[in-house]
C-alpha cells in the first residue's frame, strides 16, 4: 500500500497526515528535529490531539461517524527523529514542511534522501521558496516538486503544484494522482513567487487595508461585500471566466479609469488584456478572450451558472425569497 512520509511535526505536517489518513492512507508525521525523549513524547501526544480535535469537530458536523474517525486517527503515527529512517526508507511519497528558511529546507531535503528509496518523490510544501532553487538540495531531483496546500490544509481543497525545470513529467502526474485521489483539487503553475492564491490573496487584501486606511468603508462592511458579493461571484465564476463574461472592454476601461483617478498604476489593465482589446477578443460576445467561447452553448452556459449561484446563495443564508405584493 502508499505510504506517506510528512518530514516536520507542526501546523502543516499535521494537516497533510489528516489529509492522506482521511483518504485511507498510512501517514507517518517524523519530527525532524533531535529532543530529548520527554519533548519528543510530549510533542507526539500534541499533535495526535491536535488531529482527534480536528476530526471530533468533523464528526459533529455530520462529515463522519465515530468509527471513521477512529479508523482515521488510526492510521497516523507521530514518530521521533530516530524512527525517521525506518519511516523514509518505506515512504513512496515525502512531503517536506520544515521552517522556511533555505537551512532548514537544505538539512531536511539532504537527510531525507540519505533514506529515501530512488524512486520516491519528494514534495515541499513551501509558500516561500521556489521549486528551482529547491531541486538542487535534492538527490535525483527530477522526483521533485513544490505541494502547496493552503491552511487549514485538512479542509481546503486546492494543492497548487509547481514543478522545478528539472522535475520529470512522470513524477508530476503521479503526485497529481495521488493528491486527487486524496480529494484534492490540482492546479499547476510555473515557479513564480506567491504562486496562484497567495499572489491573488495578497493584492486581495491589500486593497482591503486600503479601504479602511482611506475611511472608504469600515472593516464590517469590506467583509460584508466580500462575504456578499465578491467572494460567492468568484467561487460561482472564477476570475478569468468572469473578465470574459462580462467583457475584457469592461475591465479594460474601468480599471484604467480607476488607476487615474486614484493615481495608482497598480489598477493600469496588464499588457495581455490591452493586446487582446486590440485583437478585438473581448470575450464571450467575439467568441475568444482569456478562453475559447466559440462553439459554446451560451444559453446553456447561463443556465448553469445561475444555478450555481442560486445554490451557492442558498447555501449561504443569502437567497431571498419573493416579496408579496405591497
Amino acid at each position: 500500500m502508499t505510504r506517506i512520509v510528512a518530514l516536520g511535526a507542526g501546523r502543516m505536517g499535521r494537516g497533510i497526515g489528516q489529509v492522506f489518513a482521511y483518504a485511507g492512507f498510512g501517514v507517518d508525521i517524523v519530527d525532524f528535529k533531535p529532543r530529548a525523549a520527554a519533548d519528543a513524547e510530549r510533542l507526539r501526544r500534541e499533535a495526535l490531539e491536535e488531529i482527534a480535535a480536528n476530526l471530533a469537530l468533523l464528526r459533529e458536523l455530520g462529515v463522519l461517524d465515530e468509527a471513521q474517525r477512529r479508523a482515521i486517527l488510526g492510521r497516523v503515527r507521530v514518530l521521533p527523529l530516530a524512527q525517521a529512517p525506518a519511516a523514509l526508507a518505506a515512504a513512496d511519497f515525502a512531503f517536506e514542511g520544515v521552517t522556511e528558511t533555505l537551512e532548514a529546507k537544505r538539512d531536511a531535503l539532504a537527510r531525507a534522501c540519505a533514506h529515501l528509496r530512488p524512486e520516491a518523490i519528494i514534495a515541499s510544501t513551501t509558500s516561500s521558496f521556489l521549486a528551482d532553487a529547491l531541486a538542487g538540495l535534492v538527490e535525483r531531483p527530477q522526483r521533485f516538486l513544490n505541494a502547496h496546500f493552503l491552511n487549514p490544509a485538512y479542509l481546503i481543497p486546492l494543492v497548487e503544484l509547481s514543478p522545478a525545470k528539472s522535475t520529470a513529467e512522470d513524477s508530476v502526474a503521479a503526485l497529481r494522482t495521488l493528491l486527487e485521489s486524496a480529494g484534492k483539487v490540482v492546479v499547476r503553475c510555473a515557479p513564480s513567487p506567491g504562486f496562484i492564491v497567495p499572489r491573488l490573496q495578497a493584492a486581495a487584501m491589500n486593497e482591503a487595508a486600503r479601504l479602511v486606511e482611506e475611511g472608504v468603508a469600515s472593516a464590517q462592511d469590506v467583509d460584508r461585500a466580500v462575504r456578499a458579493g465578491f467572494g460567492p461571484r468568484y467561487a460561482a465564476m472564477g476570475l478569468c471566466e468572469f473578465i470574459d463574461y462580462g467583457g475584457l472592454d469592461i475591465l479594460y476601461y474601468a480599471s484604467s479609469s480607476m488607476a487615474r483617478a486614484l493615481q495608482a498604476p497598480r489598477y493600469e489593465p496588464p499588457a495581455i488584456v490591452q493586446r487582446l482589446m486590440q485583437e478585438g477578443k473581448r470575450g464571450a460576445r467575439e467568441g475568444e478572450g482569456l478562453y475559447d467561447w466559440r462553439g459554446r452553448d451560451m444559453a446553456e452556459y447561463q443556465r448553469a451558472l445561475v444555478g450555481r449561484y442560486v445554490a451557492l446563495f442558498r447555501h449561504l443564508g443569502l437567497l431571498a425569497p419573493p416579496g408579496a405584493p405591497r
